[in-house]
């Protein structure tokens, strides 16, 4: 898998990458070292860079090495819930499937952490997490095997069940003292 190429068909031409991608092995190693390593490291670095404009040095080099982390404990997360849902909305369990589908669907979320790097224009990270969610939908079909009718009652499950853990993870994180993870 090129990287780029990847990133490319994932976001121009969803469709016929996730076929693609549903043929491919979906090894942890691979997809955590070769791709979510890669493009997590985009929102942490620019956030960091962003975040030394209101002189946020130390916070801001926590905030980008926990949310880094925190970026591979969730599409594990995210794929596990994915698999376990699977069976409700008459799809295959295929823990290989999910991960890859949890791997690649945020991809234009973490391409606009490029926007974390211009104080002012951080907001725009949610039109990338708006066509995540868009991904996933699409990829449930070809890598969950899911029936059309119920694709979209299994995406609205697995992001609102990523949502809620999501906000846990920030309230927790806020308790510590490390703010700006909402």
């Amino acid at each position: 898998m090129n990287l780029v190429e990847r990133v490319k068909g994932i976001i121009l031409t969803p469709k016929t990458e996730w076929p693609i991608i549903a043929g491919e092995p979906g090894d942890v190693g691979t997809l955590f070292g070769g791709y979510v390593a890669i493009l997590a490291a985009i929102p942490a670095v620019c956030g960091f860079i962003g975040g030394i404009w209101h002189g946020l040095i130390g916070l801001g080099l926590v905030r980008a090495v926990v949310g880094y982390v925190l970026t591979f404990i969730m599409v594990y997360v995210e794929a596990m819930i994915i698999d376990a849902l699977a069976p409700t909305f008459n799809s295959q369990k295929n823990s290989a499937n999910s991960l890859k589908l949890a791997a690649y669907s945020p991809t234009p979320y973490w391409l606009a952490g490029i926007f974390l790097l211009i104080p002012g224009l951080w907001f725009l990270i949610i039109i990338g997490l708006i066509y995540g969610w868009y991904l996933l939908w699409l990829g449930l079909a070809p890598l969950m095997k899911t029936p059309p009718d119920k694709t979209i009652g299994y995406a609205a499950a697995i992001i609102v069940c990523t949502l809620i853990i999501a906000i846990v993870i920030a309230f927790v994180l806020a308790l510590i003292g490390i703010r700006g993870f909402m």
